[in-house]
């Protein structure tokens, strides 16, 4: 009987080892094993950090050429100081490693297709299907070629590589991020291909609506052209453009000219698709730049402001750092995932960027000679395909290989294996110009060194993908701004719709870099850019059509900036958070002259004198701004929502400048009637009244709730890359909406707020939502957050290493020397 309990004793001490050591099922997921992840000596108690943690201290890695030294201020950004450019990228590395190392190998993991290693389920794999077919490895392998050619990239890649893989070398098991414990695996080497990956994601996140070819193909088709060409117009009448209305433009080097089977093959009614990509980057990626002269500012210098608008994340898309070595001292934006500074400043200018909006790939309908796929009709003949396996490995499942054709019009990307579930059979390939060899990274390890004009557009030269805004300004006085990338010349309409495999189809060149449009010194004496189509009318090139581009921000921000002079850094702050909301200003007239007050019951009334005595500002308090975005709302879903349930397909919806301006030139829109409603023709003035009254009583709910206040209805959050909801910050008290300059929604907004004044001594301001480290369990994962909330910025300290040794700012210091 004495062993009785012994005998107990052992098995469930085996017992619980084992259930310990086990990954139990919660829903459609898994605990991490539960032993190790609760482990006082390894678990995540270790990443607790301590608010009196020092980051003093000596690191022995082997690689470096020379001692380098960092200091770290009171904000955790890293002063590097090393004595070859190789050896700062080293630095940078380690450093991005030691604080972002979860979160850089994650988001290569997303660009890679790899989800389904870490985290198992059929949403998972289906992500990682999308990634490997729209050509994200396919495009970085090809990058990488042309980055490792270079000899400045290479060296800067390898370098960067190499401190990275000297920080994971040294990570023990009790110091494994967070994230890594809790998902269960543990961090791979860093390789330069990683580094490539990070750069498509963002040119995927970059490229507007992943399958608007395939939805406006639809909506042609459902339609008809006529009636999608006033749905879906080329121009706006509200465009303020980058380059000023009425500049004159060169004849275009390169004419495209359309197929003379047009009508029949492309605009025609053509092959319908059924499905919807699993993955849609955000259209509102946008952001905000501009510059000032000296003419225009109180200090007689520029001022450079710049505020990249991405999704709001923990931890941030972005890294503060300051670099200096004997080629240079730049300070700003880095991506954790690659080497130099992306947004940012030196000793003799600074730079800033935002979106083009311009359509960068096409699709194209391939048709096979069978199901084998080796061979495809085009241009009359059958031509050959090649062909990539991508193995997509599965925790604790079989491999899944995606058996992916290739053509001489892009990856195929839909087929017989993969979401083309029409009845027809066609299969469509994917023509994207990130999956050409380019070279971006160059264009940022240019601009750190840039001293003039001359060199910022030699530095920008090679940035081809996603086509990007370069605002610039120099200490000498310049200011400029350029829409660079390598963007193909198309004939009116071109890749608009899916396209058939035919010569006619392909892209015929690519307009050379001296007529993309630009600006140098322009009399008005300011540059800016808000994602808005970059010229009118006359420019001899085809840009989209004016879906793609958000006029109303670029609007504004002109609008105020010929108003201004004695421009101050307080007066660009105040710019920068501005929340005035142009589009509500455009559409409030127009709203109440449709509106029939008489027909409104008391109820009714007391939301739209809410709404008449709102000052058309996206403040937090304001109720105006939930009114108005309630009513727009039903106002869409009212005008067309009829006419869009009719269809079978997934269909493009027009944008919201297409319904205001329609209603602001005659107070008309071509679906205005209710095709449901056989006996009567709606008219705007109808539709303008059933909108207000359906979202009256969507608003009494919210009033109940207590959300009818904007930044109660808006909510602002930022998500941990996990979506666990502890590990983020919601309900923040913020103000801004789409159309405002402080353009934050509820998971969207400004990424950066950088403001720089180019004095003799560089005076430099910024913020981010979020912080420097990516730890959840320091202080510094959110630190930035509660600032950026209140619309204030932090002072950048851009220092030399002497006056390091001396600030009062500095806290850390770090010293790196050779094993």
């Amino acid at each position: 009987m004495r062993l009785l309990p012994l005998f107990l004793s052992a098995i469930l001490t085996v017992a619980l080892v084992i259930v310990l050591n086990m990954q139990l099922p919660v829903g459609n997921s898994k605990t991490p094993r539960l032993g190790y992840f609760l482990s006082p000596q390894q678990g995540f108690w270790q990443n607790a950090e301590s608010v009196a943690t020092s980051f003093d201290g000596t690191v022995k890695v082997q690689g470096l050429q020379g001692k380098a030294e960092v200091f770290f201020d009171d904000r955790l950004v890293p002063h590097i100081y090393a004595a070859s450019d190789k050896d700062a990228y080293y630095i940078q590395g380690y450093l991005h490693a030691k604080f972002r190392l979860w979160q850089m190998e994650f988001q290569t993991r997303v660009a890679s297709g790899r989800l389904s290693e870490i985290l198992p389920g059929k949403d998972k794999l289906e992500y990682d299907k999308f990634m490997r077919r729209f050509g994200m490895v396919y495009g970085a392998e090809h990058s990488l070629a042309a980055m490792e050619a270079d000899t400045t990239t290479k060296a800067a890649m390898d370098a960067y590589t190499a401190g990275v893989n000297a920080y994971i070398s040294q990570l023990k098991d009790n110091e494994l991020p967070f994230e890594y414990k809790l998902l269960d695996y543990r961090p791979e080497p860093w390789t330069n291909l990683k580094t490539a990956l990070f750069l498509k994601l963002m040119s995927l996140d970059l490229a507007g609506g992943g399958n608007n070819d395939l939805l406006a193909t639809n909506t042609k088709n459902f339609f008809g052209f006529d009636k999608y060409k006033k749905l879906f117009p080329e121009a706006v009448d509200s465009l303020s453009p980058i380059v000023p209305s009425g500049t004159l433009f060169k004849m275009p080097a390169v004419n495209p000219a359309a197929p003379k089977d047009l009508d029949s093959a492309y605009i025609g009614k053509t092959t319908a698709f059924n499905t919807i990509a699993p993955v849609n980057p955000d259209p509102n990626n946008g952001s905000n730049n501009w510059t000032v002269a000296g003419s225009r500012t109180q200090s007689g210098r520029p001022i450079l402001c710049n505020d990249p608008h991405l999704g709001l994340n923990l931890p941030s898309l972005w890294y503060e750092v300051q670099i200096t070595t004997p080629t240079h001292s730049v300070y700003g934006a880095s991506f954790p995932g690659t080497p130099a500074v992306i947004i940012g400043f030196n000793d003799s200018c600074a730079w800033g960027v935002t979106n083009s909006e311009r359509d960068v790939k096409d699709y194209y309908e391939i048709k096979f000679r069978d199901s084998t796929m080796q061979q495809y009709w085009a241009e009359g003949e059958w031509k050959n395909s090649s062909f990539r396996d991508e193995i997509i490995k599965i925790k604790d499942q079989p491999d899944n290989i995606e058996h992916i054709a290739v053509t001489g019009y892009g990856l195929v990307m839909y087929d017989d294996h993969y979401k083309a579930t029409d009845s027809t059979g066609k299969c469509y390939a994917v023509r994207w110009k990130a999956t050409d060899s380019s070279n971006e990274l160059l264009t940022f390890c240019k601009l750190d060194k840039a001293h003039n004009h001359a060199d910022y557009l030699d530095a920008i030269s090679t940035f081809e993908c996603p086509g990007q805004n370069f605002a610039f300004a120099t200490k000498s006085g310049d200011i400029a701004i350029c829409q660079q990338g390598k963007f193909v010349a198309k004939w009116n309409r071109q890749g608009e719709f899916v396209m058939p495999a035919d010569s006619g189809y392909r892209w015929q060149g690519y307009i050379p870099n001296a007529e993309n449009p630009q600006l140098y010194n322009p009399a008005e004496g300011y540059v800016s850019s808000a994602n808005q189509m970059a010229v009118d009318s006359t420019y001899p090139y085809y840009l989209g059509s004016a879906n793609n581009f958000p006029p109303y921000r670029g609007w504004i921000i002109n609008h105020k900036l010929a108003a201004m002079h004695g421009i101050t850094i307080k007066d660009m702050e105040a710019m920068q958070t501005d929340n005035e909301d142009v589009f509500a200003e455009m559409a409030r007239p127009v709203l109440l002259k449709l509106l029939d007050q008489g027909r409104l019951t008391e109820a009714e009334k007391k939301y739209l004198d809410f709404y008449i005595a709102w000052n058309l500002r996206d403040d937090i308090g304001e109720q105006g701004p939930t009114i108005f975005n309630a009513w727009w709302d039903n106002l869409k879903q009212q005008t067309w929502g009829d006419e869009y349930a009719q269809s079978r397909l997934p269909l493009q919806a027009p944008v919201n400048s297409t319904l205001l301006e329609s209603l602001l030139r005659d107070g008309n829109f071509v679906l205005a009637d209710n095709i449901n409603t056989k006996d009567t023709v709606e008219t705007m003035k109808d539709n303008v009244l059933i909108a207000f009254q359906k979202a009256v009583k969507q608003l009494a709910i919210l009033e109940k709730e207590g959300k009818l206040a904007w930044g109660a209805y808006k909510d602002t959050h930022i998500s941990h890359f996990t979506k666990l909801e502890v590990l983020g910050r919601t309900h923040l008290p913020i103000g801004g909406g789409t159309f405002a300059i402080n353009a934050t929604r509820s998971d969207h907004g400004p990424s950066w707020r950088m403001i720089v004044q180019l004095t003799d001594t560089t005076e430099a301001y910024a913020v981010y939502p979020g912080g420097q480290s990516g730890n959840p369990g320091s202080k510094y994962y959110d630190s930035f957050v509660d600032k950026w909330v209140q619309g204030n910025y932090y002072p950048l300290l851009f220092i030399t290493k002497e006056a390091a040794l001396h600030n009062s700012r500095i806290k850390w210091h770090l010293t790196f020397t050779n094993a």
